[in-house]
């Protein structure tokens, strides 16, 4: 498994891992029932503090992306795909209405933004 922190971000490392699990989860890379690297595996791996995983995984399975079995380590829950889908497009919605807001505090067209959203997703292959 392939994590990558940023130490310059102003995300909590707990919270990168934890959410490039999730986008590798939701991508597919990891399958419902995979198991994950042990805590000081991972750690290791990764060079992050053992506790910053456990928070991460902790947290994770608290979410119930991953199941923790007792005396054989941890894996991918198996969750609806839509669930995960629906949560992720509540946290785009919720991107789009500061966009709204924004715009609107510089009086910024709706077609500029729209203008501006089409030239960034094209710059970015999609």
């Amino acid at each position: 498994m392939k994590i990558i922190i940023s130490n310059s971000s102003s995300v909590p490392i707990y919270e990168q891992i934890k959410q490039e699990i999730i986008n590798q989860i939701i991508t597919g890379e990891l399958r419902e029932d995979e198991a994950l690297p042990s805590i000081r595996s991972l750690a290791k791996d990764i060079r992050i503090s053992v506790m910053t995983i456990k928070k991460a995984y902790d947290e994770l399975e608290r979410e119930g992306y991953i199941v923790t079995r007792q005396g054989k380590g941890s894996f991918i829950a198996s969750k609806n795909l839509e669930l995960i889908r629906e949560q992720l497009q509540r946290e785009i919605e919720e991107y789009m209405i500061r966009i709204i807001e924004l715009s609107a505090k510089c009086n910024i067209s709706k077609k500029e933004i729209v203008d501006l959203f089409q030239f960034m997703m094209e710059g970015e292959g999609k």
